[in-house]
């Protein structure tokens, strides 16, 4: 891993930690807890990047008229029932609702991304060279903002991801990655 050479890499990273210690200076102010942050802030990235994304998907195809206008409902689970524990509350419960699709395949590239970063595999085709500390950084921060999703890969029954929303998700990945190569070569 290079080391930081440009200070400018100071200023995205000063904002981000005022962002996140006034927030949860907001948070502790009004009396709750860091845990009640952390979980509002993830769920903040996971809408986002998950049904606002299949929201803008949607009204894509319906300008092109390839869809018609419809919406998803999913399903929600807020009580425990007589085979769940206190340790699955909280828990997020998937389903093969296409509205899990954009943020498995999020975190399937940030993953992927990761673990080249980590075998060594650094693209230098640009005249960069290849991922740095800030690139790392937030891709670990990805990760942890969708922990859910990372433990649904790996999870079981209503609280794993199934089959179908992975194999989905990772082929609009690997059309994400086609995409970038063409676009970055013309």
């Amino acid at each position: 891993m290079h080391a930081v050479q440009e200070p400018a890499i100071l200023i995205p990273f000063v904002l981000f930690l005022i962002y996140n210690i006034y927030s949860t200076s907001e948070y502790l102010r009004a009396d709750l807890s860091i845990r009640a942050w952390w979980n509002n802030h993830k769920m903040c990235r996971v809408i986002s990047m998950t049904s606002w994304l299949f929201g803008f998907l949607s009204v894509i195809l319906k300008l092109l008229g390839l869809s018609e206008t419809m919406f998803e409902v999913t399903k929600k689970d807020q009580t425990i029932g007589a085979d769940d524990t206190n340790s699955n509350a909280g828990r997020f419960t998937f389903d093969e609702s296409p509205i899990f699709v954009p943020g498995t395949a999020i975190l399937l590239l940030t993953l992927a991304a990761l673990a080249l970063m980590l075998l060594g595999f650094r693209s230098t085709t640009g005249g960069g060279d290849g991922s740095g500390v800030g690139e790392i950084i937030c891709s670990v921060w990805v990760v942890l903002c969708f922990w859910s999703f990372f433990k649904g890969l790996f999870g079981r029954g209503k609280y794993g991801i199934p089959l179908s929303v992975i194999y989905k998700s990772g082929t609009l990945a690997l059309l994400f990655v086609q995409f970038c190569k063409w676009t970055s070569m013309g």
